[in-house]
């Protein structure tokens, strides 16, 4: 394979472990790429959560230009968001801020739920409910919850799936998806990673059709499934070990 035009990724599980720093190798193989391509990261996290796993290791390396890092685009809470570097800060693109009565609503609809299907759980590592604005995420366990007891916790999706479509009925106005190992997120309706993608076409001039898209939740429940469900090319991946392995792979092209 070529190098694409625009490379995006997922982040948790997929540049790195969730909620986790990326790993030394994982930058280095990011930092490279976005020496010789323009860069996206697409996911469920809030921006506070990226420049923590991502960003602030990014600005760290001596290697790693300015220019270089005005070629990475980072869209937090499924695309709702976009910020992009100019003159060496971060700049809001635009962000799909939810109703204070949509916002109320999603809240109580996802705590209803997870206490009625007994998924509400008495002592979680963390918030379990997040109210980011322009996305209202639940997360099973809480925020800070080790990567092996949230992989473990809803092994077949089965879990994820049941919350989802329960609160989804109540709330049709909007967009409920499963977002991560266990997480539902909540935003507006019809915006999600398609969404994202969609914008990027539009503030890069890249089309959809020299993008590639890399994220370990391309399966028809999964978050990222909206990228490939319109076209977008995608590598399907595990963790962040097969995404490393992956861009070696295409910086040897």
């Amino acid at each position: 394979m070529s190098l694409p035009r625009l490379v995006a990724f997922d982040l948790d599980d997929t540049l790195a472990p969730s909620k986790s720093p990326v790993p030394e190798r994982m930058l280095a193989a990011f930092a490279e790429l976005l020496d010789r391509t323009v860069v996206a990261v697409i996911s469920g996290g809030n921006f506070e959560q990226f420049e923590s796993q991502l960003v602030s290791q990014l600005d760290g390396r001596a290697s790693l230009s300015e220019a270089s890092l005005e070629r990475l685009h980072l869209l937090p809470t499924c695309g709702t968001r976009y910020e992009r570097r100019e003159g060496g800060a971060w700049h809001t693109v635009y962000r799909e801020q939810l109703t204070t009565e949509e916002r109320s609503g999603a809240l109580t609809a996802l705590r209803e739920e997870a206490v009625r299907l007994g998924l509400w759980e008495a002592e979680p590592w963390g918030e379990i409910l997040e109210d980011r604005g322009s996305q209202i995420t639940f997360s099973a366990l809480g925020q800070r919850a080790p990567v092996d007891a949230k992989h473990a916790w809803d092994a077949d999706g089965a879990k994820k799936s049941a919350l989802r479509a329960a609160v989804a009925e109540r709330l049709p106005g909007l967009e409920v998806r499963s977002g991560g190992s266990t997480s539902v997120d909540i935003t507006r309706r019809g915006i999600d990673k398609a969404y994202g993608m969609r914008k990027l076409e539009e503030h890069t001039g890249i089309p959809l059709a020299d993008m590639l898209f890399v994220g370990d939740r391309l399966d028809p429940d999964g978050n990222d499934y909206p990228v490939k469900a319109m076209g977008v090319s995608c590598h399907a991946v595990a963790g962040w070990e097969d995404t490393a392995e992956f861009i070696e792979g295409l910086l040897e092209q």
